[in-house]
């Protein structure tokens, strides 16, 4: 191992290893997270939520999908904590064990018709430690590839995490692809329950990847000084409110994006328009394999020409095709709808998705980047967790114009912030923030 310019520069099979494990443990953790978007628009309301208005069951599974995201913050400031003070490894290490054990006894849950009221309690409950859980795996994952990552390499190799979301959304649209062809009724009774079960299959594999992985250099680093951060919440928010708040700002375009095509959409098309299920899913299914292509490119431009052009393109492009994705929609057209899912997940999305890992750690000193990195992210994620119900009642009282709006504010807001953050692919990623120093110097209270 060697220095180059103040950082730790690793063999390349040193890397390609590191992010390689946290590709899949990322997988591993956002199919879990996604399996549970897919039913909540397809088969949630019906089973868990009946109703004499199917609406009513539609937003009542949406808002049970929002509560995975107000619990994301009490995740991340939990696992952040830890992290920062413990290490990166363990703790992802214990988010994928949380995720995997709700996801499967998510699968195991009666229904409404078998338990009554105590159906939907329990899959709140177990919904929110899926929330929790994913809360700290998002910083976690993406710290642990970054600060391995050679100088100038840092977002194609950031990248690789953020594609572990696309193959959480390739995997869990196509066990539901298949599971959804059986009849009506088989599907219903047994076959949605299958995605959630298998989870206990892919959170093994991810464990046996992440337990042969080395603890992240630069909190090797912090250790031997004797530098962690004794507070690293508050310490963070006392150093760098600011980029929390920005975080938090530019995280609506992702989510808003993401979620109002992949969930709302899921379920506005299939049952407001009368399109088929499969082609919908086959959509989501081609969008997310192309991030396989898409953000490593992303990744790597923005080592070249800096993560702020590349996120705020991403922001804008959101907001210009807004408009364009709700009419592909409503003129019922396969063709239009498939390239409306491609300029809306692979351009927009994927423009801001692939240099997340990189961007917001980047802005955190080495002492509380995970807990700095994982509350502004999931501060964001909070904000944009109701996405698929807000959509969907906005819909209800105005269609799609209103959610297409919706979505234009929401990445306009994400741009402004990018404009108002600093621009940090050239940061020496293991220095210690001014700001944090400062504090590091205070006296220990006795």
């Amino acid at each position: 191992m060697e220095r180059i310019g103040g950082e730790q520069v690793h063999p390349p099979t040193s890397i390609r290893k590191v992010a390689l494990a946290s590709f899949i443990g990322s997988t591993v953790e956002w199919y879990d997270f996604f399996v549970y978007g897919t039913a909540a628009a397809l088969v949630f309301g019906q089973l868990f939520f009946p109703s004499a208005n199917p609406l009513a069951s539609t937003l009542a599974a949406f808002a049970t999908f929002g509560v995975g995201f107000l619990f994301r913050p009490l995740g991340g400031a939990f696992f952040g904590h830890f992290g920062d003070k413990v290490g990166r490894k363990s703790m992802l290490v214990i988010t994928l064990l949380v995720m995997g054990t709700a996801t499967v006894l998510i699968g195991c849950l009666p229904t409404y018709d078998s338990i009554g009221i105590l159906a939907p309690i329990l899959l709140v409950l177990l919904r929110a430690i899926q929330g929790f859980s994913v809360g700290g795996e998002w910083a976690g994952g993406s710290l642990m590839v970054v600060e391995h990552a050679p100088p100038g390499q840092r977002g194609f190799y950031g990248a690789w995490p953020q594609v572990g979301p696309s193959a959480g959304t390739l995997l869990s649209a196509g066990v539901f692809a298949i599971f959804s062809a059986l009849p009506e009724e088989q599907f219903l009774a047994w076959g949605w329950r299958m995605p959630f079960l298998l989870s206990a299959v892919v959170v093994l594999v991810g464990l046996f990847i992440r337990l042969r992985i080395a603890e992240s250099p630069v909190f090797e680093q912090v250790k031997e000084t004797h530098t962690e951060a004794r507070t690293p919440i508050i310490d963070v928010f006392r150093a760098n409110a600011r980029n929390i708040f920005l975080i938090m700002g530019m995280r609506l375009a992702i989510n808003t994006t993401y979620y109002g095509a992949t969930v709302f959409a899921l379920s506005y098309a299939t049952e407001q328009l009368g399109i088929a299920r499969s082609t919908m899913l086959t959509a989501i299914l081609v969008t997310a394999a192309l991030g396989f292509i898409t953000k490593p490119i992303y990744g790597a431009l923005s080592d070249r020409i800096g993560r702020r052009p590349i996120y705020a393109a991403g922001s804008i492009i959101g907001a210009l095709v807004a408009f364009p994705f709700y009419l592909a929609l409503e003129s019922k057209s396969v063709i239009l709808i498939f390239l409306a899912y491609l300029v809306a997940i692979n351009i927009a999305h994927n423009l801001n998705d692939a240099v997340e890992s990189s961007f917001f750690s980047e802005l955190f000193g080495s002492r509380v980047r995970y807990s700095g990195a994982a509350m502004g992210h999931q501060l964001g994620g909070a904000l944009t967790g109701f996405t698929p119900l807000i959509a969907a009642a906005l819909a209800a009282a105005g269609g799609w114009t209103y959610v297409a709006a919706y979505a234009v504010i929401a990445c306009l807001i994400s741009a402004v912030c990018v404009f108002l953050a600093q621009e940090t692919f050239q940061r020496d990623i293991a220095a210690v923030d001014p700001l944090e120093r400062k504090i590091l110097a205070e006296p220990r209270v006795q």
